[in-house]
């Protein structure tokens, strides 16, 4: 027998630590009285602030009586970072300057809100800039003053009050995320210790408070502050979970963990084993998964916030824990990014931290195909035909689109356990990326109001979802001579996300349904933006806003 006791592994209750139930940051709200000096910026409580976080405008930063709420000495500095050039307050733009002793903290955090200053997202792209820079000083407690002049056109009224709480939420899920690092297998010898985002206090003056029409700061902000640390938690869990290797992270691995995380927050969780996949009928899922050593899983968890009468949302995620792409093998160069092909799965699963934070009034039911796509003497093989869930019968063209086939199965799953309306997502196409690069996520759906609700979500949540068009040719582009569908439309690859994306919907029916392929955006090879390399937990937040209302 073979002895494989010094080979590194990793067990399911190592996989479990490495995925966070819990972010290590306190973060809360402080009120200030009028604060004319920066020293009453880091109010009492924080006593040991390692930063002051100034979040500035470019009007801001040009106005000289800015300057008066720093020492002089240090005001200067500030200066002259604007004259030469250095920082001009535009969006993604910091600076670290060290205090020497003129503040009660060791440095001062510069970071610009640009020109588009009123909006939520500019204040949720500044956390992140600013929590990047103080960690690489090693800063790990920050005081963030609350900019003063950052209001937007429509700041009147109840709209005031309602700004300033998105804002806020805005501001702190950014300084979360900022603090997000992708976990590393080196061992601990080599590794120095990471830096951590600690505590954060947000500090606002009296004045903005009463301006904006609000009360008190607990009742004001105690929503988007426990909102905002429910969709952070929510897109770091998605990022870590799609970045585990493949040989840690296998389709029982991702069923077990997502039995955890369901019972955690008091959810029901349905597996189902290979033998079961097939007794159920599923003959997409088992085709593709029966080419693997370790088996397929069909993965339904069930969230009942609502009355029993009320309709059931359906969400279905892919769940493909590594894509050779089969028999149809993909080419050698940057196949190690398939670790992110069930980026869907990371998704939903990240939501549960959301929906069972927040738990907001609604019936969900989640459903998770998941598998390898490997290549080997069982595999499923271009020319085969094989018998959904549905009855219906799929013509193999290309086993490389196996995502689709199984999210077809994951769709008449969610269908038969009562879902009325359906969102599935997945890395499904690299054609994707041909039309929006790895900027934005594609959309397509068969209902303009559910397209809607999600455009909306995803302006809020600050991401990037662009519809695509679904025109009766391209239903046509999938129709077989030998089957009801085939899992391919041409050889040349013509409007691949179109397809793919409408292969799905067939089996949605004629029940609400929208598809979103995140196959540009769930990954990223390196730092962009305010998005971090490797696992983006793309659309977590999106999905979060729909599901919420917020």
């Amino acid at each position: 027998m073979i002895n494989y006791g010094n080979l590194w592994r990793l067990s399911f209750m190592d996989v479990q630590q490495l995925l966070k139930n819990e972010l290590e940051t306190h973060i809360h709200m402080v009120v200030q009285d009028a604060i004319e000096d920066a020293a009453l910026m880091i109010p009492d409580t924080v006593t040991e602030a390692d930063a002051l976080v100034l979040l500035l405008t470019p009007a801001e930063l040009d106005d000289a009586a800015w300057s008066l709420r720093l020492p002089a000495s240090l005001a200067a500095e500030v200066q002259g970072l604007r004259e030469r050039g250095l920082f001009a307050a535009g969006l993604g733009q910091t600076e670290v300057i060290p205090t020497l002793g003129l503040l009660p903290c060791r440095s001062l955090v510069l970071s610009g809100l640009g020109a588009a200053a009123g909006g939520a997202d500019a204040w949720r792209d500044a956390g992140v800039y600013a929590v990047r820079a103080a960690l690489g000083r090693g800063l790990e407690r920050l005081a963030v003053a609350l900019p003063r002049e950052a209001a937007s056109a429509d700041d009147t009224g109840a709209n005031a009050a309602v700004n300033l709480r998105k804002r806020v939420h805005a501001l702190a899920e950014g300084l979360l995320l900022g603090g997000y690092r992708m976990p590393s297998y080196a061992a601990a010898t080599a590794q120095p210790p990471r830096t951590a985002l600690r505590e954060v206090a947000l500090i606002i003056d009296q004045a903005t408070l009463a301006a904006a029409g609000c009360g008190s700061a607990v009742e004001t902000f105690a929503q988007p502050l426990a909102a905002a640390r429910a969709f952070a938690i929510a897109t770091q869990y998605a990022r870590d979970l799609t970045n585990l290797p493949g040989n840690v992270l296998v389709p029982d691995t991702l069923a077990q963990e997502a039995a955890r995380l369901a019972s955690h927050y008091g959810m029901s969780c349905t597996v189902l084993d290979e033998a079961q996949i097939v007794e159920h009928g599923m003959g997409g899922l088992h085709a593709v998964g029966k080419g693997s050593a370790n088996p397929p899983r069909m993965i339904a968890i069930r969230y009942e916030g609502a009355d029993a009468s009320s309709e059931v949302i359906g969400l279905v995620g892919k769940g493909i824990t590594f894509d050779t792409g089969g028999i149809s093998l993909k080419k050698p160069d940057g196949m190690e990014e398939m670790i992110s092909d069930m980026g869907g799965a990371a998704v939903l699963l990240g939501l549960l931290h959301v929906i069972g934070r927040l738990k907001p009034k609604l019936n969900l039911q989640i459903v998770i195909p998941s598998a390898e796509n490997m290549p080997s003497s069982s595999a499923f093989k271009p020319g085969d035909v094989i018998k959904m869930m549905s009855g219906h019968t799929v013509e193999i063209l290309n086993t490389d689109a196996e995502g689709r086939v199984v999210l077809g199965d994951g769709v008449h799953y969610a269908l038969q356990l009562g879902a009325k309306r359906i969102v599935d997502i997945a890395t499904l196409t690299g054609a994707v990326l041909v039309s929006f690069a790895d900027v934005a996520t594609g959309a397509i759906a068969n209902n303009e109001e559910l397209q809607k609700e999600i455009l909306n979500a995803a302006k809020q949540a600050g991401e990037k979802v662009w519809p695509f068009p679904n025109y009766p040719e391209y239903h046509d582009m999938l129709k077989s001579d030998v089957a009801d569908i085939k899992n391919a439309a041409s050889r040349d690859r013509w409007a691949g996300s179109i397809t793919g994306g409408l292969f799905i919907g067939f089996f949605a029916g004629n029940v609400p349904w929208l598809h979103l392929d995140t196959g540009g955006t769930a990954w990223l090879w390196n730092e962009r933006g305010t998005e971090p390399k490797g696992g983006t937990g793309a659309m977590v937040r999106t999905l979060a806003h729909w599901l919420c209302k917020s």
